[in-house]
């Protein structure tokens, strides 16, 4: 075989199949694996999921530039974002304020510009530790969400280092809306079986 024919049947294929891998993977959609308990229930450790990245507009690398968005951050939406603390780290939380909103916490209930508002993802445990942990977050701000941020928190309240902790998420440290979980594995489960979570494959993240 020559090498010129080497190359266009072998290496070529391989190249422009890593190249649409990665096209996919840096604008339209990216593969996670839920590693705490913060977003329990909603997800448990040990879901990989998928993270829809060109909704909130496609970034152009190395630049400031987004193209195509579709639409903005809301409250509900759980996205992916770069831990502001730690850059190496990607964190999931679920959207609560948006930018120019007054949030406030009073006993674990959450207003918005003074509005007590419907919040169905919270979950509190009143007998764990944590409750007891977290107490001085049973009031928190009022505070003012900046321009071009975020106030995000984990559904499990009571185990989840958020916004209350370590401030606001910048809109341009967003990966992408998390919406399908493709697979569950739970590692303390005894048999090969009860390991993977059947029923949680293929569901959709709300």
């Amino acid at each position: 075989m020559g090498k010129k024919k080497f190359i266009k049947e072998y290496l070529e294929p391989i190249v422009i199949a890593v190249l649409i891998a990665l096209f996919i993977r840096t604008f339209i959609v990216q593969a996670f694996k839920i590693p705490s308990s913060s977003m329990e229930p909603t997800l448990q450790v040990g879901d990989h999921i998928l993270v829809n990245k060109f909704i909130y507009g496609i970034k152009i690398p190395f630049t400031g530039m987004k193209l195509f968005q579709f639409k903005k951050p809301k409250r509900g939406d759980i996205i992916v974002f770069i831990y502001p603390r730690d850059r190496s780290k990607d964190f999931i939380k679920r959207v609560i304020g948006t930018e120019g909103e007054k949030v406030e916490i009073i006993r674990n209930k959450i207003y918005i510009n003074d509005k007590l508002i419907n919040d169905p993802w919270g979950q509190y445990n009143e007998k764990s530790d944590g409750v007891r942990y977290l107490q001085p977050m049973e009031k928190f701000g009022p505070i003012i969400v900046p321009k071009e941020s975020l106030f995000v928190l984990g559904d499990n309240r009571d185990n989840s280092q958020d916004s209350r902790f370590w401030g606001f998420v910048n809109i341009h440290a967003i990966r992408g809306k998390a919406f399908f979980i493709y697979f569950s594995w739970n590692r303390y489960a005894q048999s090969l079986l009860d390991k993977i979570r059947w029923v949680r494959l293929g569901r959709l993240i709300d």
